[in-house]
């Protein structure tokens, strides 16, 4: 590989590097070395680390490689090459790092006890914070490439954040009994508590956690759309009142029925209703529903009475029957037999069996019923 008598590196147009080994490493005395600032150069020969750079323009002499020197045996003021590997760390801070939840959370809503899978995503700040550390504890466990992102960074501590982040969240909703609807609030709260987790867990590796926000926590929207459903009905309810509310259910239930090819027990049994709770269903309709029938049932009947001589419903103090024109009100006569009241024209009394025809005498007269002797011959009647 070439000599080279400049080392330097100017920076990526990404700005998301945070590790660039530099191509050649054959080095000279006499190199110069420009570290620019939010950089610092390290020196590595055999796996080792031996000198560190701070910003600045330099000149590699003997002096300014004192740990290189001692694994390297450089020449005094010579020009032969020497083997080294240049890094350049990036220490600025990295603000904008996004981080997500690919696999939703999957909780119960303690408040619309219903299951909801939540997603959660955001931003995060990292920097350097031991050169040395980072170097070889992460660096060193990477495969060899020219140039390191922040993203592939990220992808170390994925799992982490992650699994801090669901936990977190999770616990809240479930413990503190906070609806999801009601966790935006918390936000910050949430931010602070994963921040505090994964900080001292990354900084073994020689990276310090400046910023971690929780930019937002949702759901899908045919979840959000059962919630809105349960406001609704709860907002139905409060107006409504519960006997109301329970009739608009029961109507609610029946009109979605109708529209099913099964009608209202196929519905029933395609929703896993069941022959006990559609009865309830019924039940319900048929005491808090006005029934007609019932109503014109309940309703006071007109007064009638039935003709004595064809037996047709008449109102009540009709005089003639509406059906045969026979007067309603039939004479009486007095059966001499028994005393009892009797039709007039009825042949025998219906008490006593007495023949209340009247019988004619051999002079002609019309005798009364029960006569025994004509009150106009005086003879005796058979």
């Amino acid at each position: 590989m070439a000599i080279i008598d400049v080392v330097k590196f100017d920076g990526l147009k990404s700005r998301d590097w945070i590790v660039y080994k530099h191509p050649s490493d054959q080095l000279v005395l006499g190199t110069q070395l420009t570290v620019k600032e939010g950089q610092v150069a390290i020196f590595m020969k055999d796996g080792q680390i031996a000198d560190i750079f701070e910003p600045g323009r330099y000149t590699l002499t003997t002096e300014n490689l004192p740990i290189l020197r001692g694994l390297v045996n450089i020449p005094f003021g010579g020009t032969t090459p020497f083997p080294a590997e240049v890094y350049f760390l990036n220490t600025l801070t990295k603000l904008d790092i996004p981080w997500g939840t690919a696999d939703p959370m999957q909780v119960i809503d303690p408040k619309f006890k219903i299951k909801l899978r939540i997603r959660a995503f955001g931003q995060m700040g990292m920097k350097l914070s031991n050169h040395k550390v980072f170097f070889t504890e992460l660096i060193g466990a990477m495969p060899q490439a020219e140039a390191v992102n922040y993203e592939r960074i990220y992808d170390f501590y994925r799992s982490l954040i992650i699994q801090k982040v669901k936990v977190i969240i999770s616990g809240m909703i479930i413990n503190d009994q906070i609806s999801a609807l009601e966790i935006q609030p918390r936000l910050e709260e949430i931010s602070d508590k994963v921040k505090e987790k994964i900080t001292e867990e990354i900084a073994k590796y020689g990276l310090d956690v400046s910023t971690f926000y929780v930019q937002s926590v949702s759901f899908p929207d045919e979840d959000f759309a059962k919630i809105n459903r349960i406001l609704e009905d709860q907002a139905a309810f409060d107006i409504m009142g519960d006997k109301n509310y329970a009739m608009k259910r029961s109507f609610d239930v029946y009109q979605d029925a109708a529209r099913n090819e099964g009608g209202v027990s196929g519905a029933m049994a395609a929703g896993g209703m069941g022959i006990g709770v559609g009865a309830g269903i019924m039940h319900s309709m048929q005491t808090q529903m006005p029934n007609p029938m019932m109503q014109q049932s309940a309703q006071p009947q007109a007064a009638m009475q039935k003709c004595p001589s064809c037996g047709a419903d008449n109102p009540a103090n009709s005089k003639f029957c509406c059906n045969c024109g026979k007067p309603m009100v039939i004479p009486k006569i007095t059966c001499p037999g028994c005393g009892a009241q009797v039709a007039e024209g009825s042949k025998f009394c219906n008490e006593c069996g007495m023949s209340l025809v009247p019988k004619v005498c051999e002079c002609g007269a019309t005798l009364a019923p029960g006569s025994k002797f004509c009150n106009n011959c005086g003879k005796k009647v058979d």
